[in-house]
């Protein structure tokens, strides 16, 4: 059996389709279910050894850590995946070692449901069924479907954002020839930060800001506090944070508080304590905190006159048109209950919402003030909820008030990436003549009602409204049109109705949830047939294209140049340039940026080339501004930090909200639908349901590889108590539910999430059974279609469901 299984798995992942029929042919028919031994056979029939064949690699997977991968093969075919053997274990000079994503690529490569040629639907939109058809068919049809929707409702009824099967960098050839043939109704933000970025804009000035100081400045900390972050799922391997934290957090062997409601693989006894918090209560919590900091006077109040607006009175700043602010309007007063509300924001008030004892917030909020550099930071799940600037806003006022940011060991509240100071030139995709943008989560939105859609109502960007609804999604990459969009069942429904949908189009490597919609579905080499010069902070790799491009799959950069040809702007999207010349194009231009970088000959020559990385070097955020405020000033509306939004408060009262919504110029704990107060919608539906990054995917790329579903369970995290009340087992299947669908999927019983809550990894592929149910078990199917209030941005991580046996 042990060679049989080598076998197999040689045949699923390292043999091209011509070797794995050769072997079929030569074994026949049910030779894979014999139990003879098969090594020996298996060889006698691939290529004659000529050697091994190894070239460099990246994984381009969305966790931006881009991972050295070193692919070996024989005879044209792959053999096995191996990751970085350069540099030694000393930090700074450290081997760049993929996770288990990167070492499973070919497990992508040769997944069985690669798109293998174009295609054309036939049967009803969603059904999945599709007719080959040639290159030329459907490029003419893509033309002729393009060019009726352009003249009947002109651009902005095309809709378009870069999906992340493709890493961000040179690969805006989409935008490129959209913008060509008159532009294209464009997202304003994304589905992953704009909540956060929002927040960061309005405290900081720009969205910038929501990159904090790296990981390595925990060296230099004597407390590291986590709200919701846990880069040991999310960026997990040797080139990113989750190795940074350990060394760095090892150097100084700073106390470290992990705050969630899931009891984490970053936590994972390298904690010194777990707080675990209902979701989305961040923000009351930050309040209740902030009351203990100012009544034991652990506020730094030089800080916040200086380098802060809002804390407090100000005086009226007519240089930038700001009128004088009243005390009572502030900050302070706010949470000690001299404000609007009346209500102090005391440990006790907060304790009960936000599942936390009174004791342990007066506990942590003197553990913050007592800190010498307190560390502070966010992941991206806070933000992904019904009120989730609030809950970003409000962590931000942790290292204000103690005024520790701009120094070294601390960080001003947002995310702890790693510095990325070696980005290569993006490929110029010219102007775009539609300026009007519509928020990221709400393209569905305008897909039924775009006509209506304003700037006061719907956050409209770059214009007043909107023209026209959006009659063609134009997508490249990606899992969103569908998948990783909420209320997977609504959404089904309003993009099977082709009278409001009239075209789509997909080009994509597998047969998705989002692509069995598309009208027009092309098949895309994937990355290892592909090539690209990437820099990270420890190196720069000219990666080199391991496999010819398989079946009919075309380079995209060929398609959409051809596509261009159709309307007559093929040399106008080439400029003359292969896609290897402007890979070498763009690399020589970043290198003017970045005088460090080998020359593109030496590149060549040695595929990959480590750059200087300084571990002791500062890599904190705001550094500048904490020097000199006057000479540095921040880009918010009093340049300073913005506690106090006067631009927010004007937003408030002229943007034309849902019932129950609310926008406040303050960080404001907000409560709302679907949360632990949502007391009527939980009679029926009484547990919080949180999604998480799974180990085994960033978003739903590599969902569909056997080897990392079998490693990673797509399992539902809850509590004992919660499973005892419901006489649920370990293991058993459930039923995950609310009003708008349900999921089936094992049950995994254990006391790393709290009562009250549970969660499930996002990303897994939707897949509606006859009955309805989703057995694919995609947290989408039962998230609610509905934005945020400030960003209109997406509210995932809040919903309220019930769990039962199947």
């Amino acid at each position: 059996m042990k060679d049989k299984t080598n076998v197999s798995d040689a045949v699923n992942s390292d043999l091209s389709r011509r070797s794995f029929l050769k072997l079929g042919a030569y074994l026949g028919a049910g030779a894979f279910l014999s139990t003879q031994p098969l090594n020996a056979i298996a060889a006698a029939v691939i290529d004659a050894h000529h050697g091994e064949v190894t070239k460099w690699h990246n994984c381009w997977a969305h966790c931006h850590s881009s991972c050295l991968l070193k692919i070996v093969t024989e005879d044209g075919q792959i053999k096995r995946i191996e990751t970085d053997d350069q540099g030694d274990d000393q930090f700074g000079q450290h081997q760049v070692r993929a996770c288990l994503r990167g070492r499973s690529l070919h497990k992508r490569t040769f997944s069985p449901d690669r798109l293998k040629y174009p295609m054309k639907r036939i049967g009803k939109r969603g059904e999945g069924k599709f007719k080959r058809i040639s290159w030329d068919e459907a490029l003419t049809e893509v033309h002729s479907q393009l060019s009726r929707i352009i003249k009947d409702y002109g651009n902005q009824a095309i809709f378009s954002r870069i999906g992340y099967g493709q890493p961000h960098g040179p690969y805006h050839y989409v935008p490129r020839f959209l913008n060509l043939i008159g532009g294209f109704l464009s997202p304003a933000g994304n589905y992953s930060s704009h909540q956060i970025d929002t927040a960061s804009t309005y405290t900081y000035g720009n969205k910038s800001f929501t990159m904090g100081s790296a990981p390595t400045e925990m060296s230099r900390s004597d407390l590291i506090v986590y709200f919701g972050n846990n880069p040991a799922n999310t960026r997990m391997s040797g080139g990113s944070d989750t190795y940074h934290y350990q060394v760095s957090k090892a150097k100084s062997a700073a106390r470290t508080i992990i705050i969630d409601p899931q009891y984490t693989d970053t936590a994972c006894g390298r904690e010194d304590e777990w707080i675990a918090i209902r979701p989305g209560t961040d923000a009351l919590l930050i309040e209740a905190l902030s009351w203990v900091l100012i009544k034991e006077n652990f506020v730094d109040e030089a800080f916040l006159a200086q380098y802060c607006y809002g804390y407090d009175a100000e005086p009226a700043m007519p240089e930038k048109g700001l009128p004088a602010l009243d005390a009572s309007l502030g900050y302070k007063a706010y949470i000690l209950g001299f404000g609007a509300d009346g209500i102090a924001k005391t440990p006790e008030y907060a304790a009960s919402t936000c599942g936390i004892p009174t004791e342990k917030i007066y506990q942590l909020a003197r553990e913050l003030g007592h800190a010498k550099a307190p560390f502070i930071a966010q992941g991206w799940g806070p933000q992904r909820h019904a009120a989730g600037e609030q809950t970003s806003r409000a962590i931000f006022m942790l290292p204000i008030l103690l005024g520790q940011l701009g120094l070294p060991g601390t960080n001003n509240g947002g995310s702890d990436f790693l510095f990325h100071t070696t980005d290569i030139m993006n490929m110029p995709t010219g102007k775009n003549p539609v300026k009007a943008q519509v928020p990221c989560f709400k393209w569905s939105e305008a897909v039924v009602r775009g006509q209506e859609m304003t700037a006061l109502s719907d956050g409209i960007a770059k214009a007043d409204k909107l023209d026209t609804n959006v009659k063609c999604v134009f997508m490249y990459q990606g899992n969103w049109l569908l998948n990783q969009h909420s209320d997977c069942n609504a959404t089904a429904k309003m993009l099977a109705n082709e009278k409001l949908m009239e075209f789509i189009f997909v080009m994509d490597n597998h047969m998705t949830a989002s692509a069995k919609f598309a009208d027009i579905l092309l098949p895309d080499i994937t990355w290892l047939e592909n090539s690209r010069v990437i820099a990270f902070s420890t190196h720069v790799t000219k990666t080199e294209h391991v496999l010819d491009p398989m079946y009919e799959c075309r380079h995209p950069y060929d398609v959409f140049a051809d596509l261009a040809g159709k309307f007559g702007l093929r040399e106008a999207f080439r400029e003359g340039r292969t896609w290897d010349d402007w890979q070498q194009y763009l690399y020589e231009q970043s290198c003017i940026k970045h005088p460090h970088f080998p020359t593109y000959e030496e590149l060549s020559e040695k595929k990959t080339v480590r750059l200087p990385f300084d571990p002791e070097a500062d890599r904190y955020t705001m550094k500048e501004f904490r020097l000199d405020p006057l000479a540095n000033p921040l880009p918010t509306e009093s340049g300073k930090i913005q506690i106090y939004s006067h631009k927010l408060a004007n937003i408030a009262q002229t943007w034309l909200l849902p019932e129950g919504d609310s926008i406040t110029a303050l960080p404001n704990y907000t409560p709302t639908w679907e949360s632990y107060t949502d007391i009527e919608t939980k009679k029926q539906f009484p547990l919080q349901l949180i999604g998480f990054k799974s180990k085994g995917r960033p978003h739903s790329t590599f969902a569909n590889v056997p080897w990392l579903r079998e490693v990673v369970e797509d399992a539902l995290m809850m509590n004992p108590v919660d499973a005892n009340e419901r006489q649920l087992t370990q293991g058993q299947l459930i039923h995950i539910f609310n009003d708008r669908g349900t999921i089936q999927v094992p049950l995994r019983i254990t006391p790393r999430i709290m009562p009250g809550v549970v969660a499930l990894g996002e990303g897994a592929w939707y897949q509606p059974d006859e009955s309805g149910v989703d057995v694919g078990g995609c947290i989408n199917t039962i998230t609610r279609l509905k934005p945020t209030a400030l960003a209109k941005a997406n509210p995932q991580g809040t919903n309220l469901v019930e769990v039962r046996a199947v």
